[in-house]
C-alpha cells in the first residue's frame, strides 16, 4: 500500500500546485513580495531542477547529478510563463516515470542523494516532503496574489461545519482522502 498511497500523494501535491497556478494571470508567476522572496516561477524551476536530478535514473545513479545547476534553479532568464510551466509538467513527469514502476521489492534498495544512502522509502519521503513544503509556498503566495478572489482549494473559511455535516450523513467507507479531490 505504500506505492499506491504515496503516488496518489505526489499527484494530490501537483494538483494543488495545478489548481493554484491555474487561478493565476500569467504575469503574476513572477511577481514577489519582497526582493528576498521567491517567485512562483523560481519554486516552480527549483522543482523542476530538482526533480531531473532526483528521479533521472532513481535507482543507478546519485539524485544530485553533475549536471544540475542548482543556484541557476533561483534566477529568472527569458523564460515565459509557457516555458515555466513546460518545466514544471516535466519535472512531474520525471517523478512519476520513475516511481510507478517501482516495486515493494524496491523500497528497501539502498539509493544514494549527495553520497547519502537512503533506502528507497527513505528518498521518497524524503522527496515528498521537500515537495510538499514548496506547493505550500506556491499555494500560500497564489492565495496572497489574488486576494479576495481565490478560490478555495480546500474546506473554505466558515465552511467546517456544513462539510462536517455532509460527511457524516454518509455511511463510513474505505478510501483515500484524495479520491474525490
Amino acid at each position: 500500500m505504500f506505492l499506491p498511497n504515496t503516488i496518489k500523494l505526489f499527484r494530490y501535491y501537483k494538483s494543488l500546485g495545478d489548481k493554484s497556478i491555474d487561478q493565476l494571470e500569467e504575469d503574476q508567476l513572477f511577481d514577489t513580495p519582497n526582493e528576498v522572496s521567491n517567485s512562483l516561477a523560481i519554486i516552480m524551476k527549483h522543482l523542476h531542477g530538482n526533480m531531473l536530478s532526483r528521479w533521472t535514473d532513481f535507482l543507478t545513479t546519485d539524485g544530485e547529478k553533475e549536471w544540475r545547476n542548482r543556484d541557476g534553479e533561483f534566477e529568472l532568464e527569458a523564460e515565459s510563463p509557457a516555458e515555466i510551466k513546460k518545466l514544471w509538467e516535466e519535472g512531474w513527469n520525471c517523478l512519476f516515470h520513475a516511481i510507478e514502476p517501482l516495486t515493494e521489492e524496491d523500497l528497501e534498495r539502498i539509493i544514494y542523494i549527495r553520497n547519502e544512502g537512503h533506502t528507497v522509502t527513505e528518498a521518497i519521503m524524503r522527496q515528498l516532503g521537500h515537495y510538499s513544503y514548496h506547493v505550500g509556498q506556491i499555494v500560500y503566495l497564489a492565495r496572497q496574489l489574488k486576494g479576495n478572489n481565490w478560490h478555495s482549494l480546500s474546506i473554505p473559511k466558515g465552511g467546517s461545519q456544513n462539510y462536517n455535516k455532509d460527511k457524516f450523513s454518509q455511511d463510513k467507507q474505505r478510501s483515500h482522502f484524495t479520491d474525490k479531490v
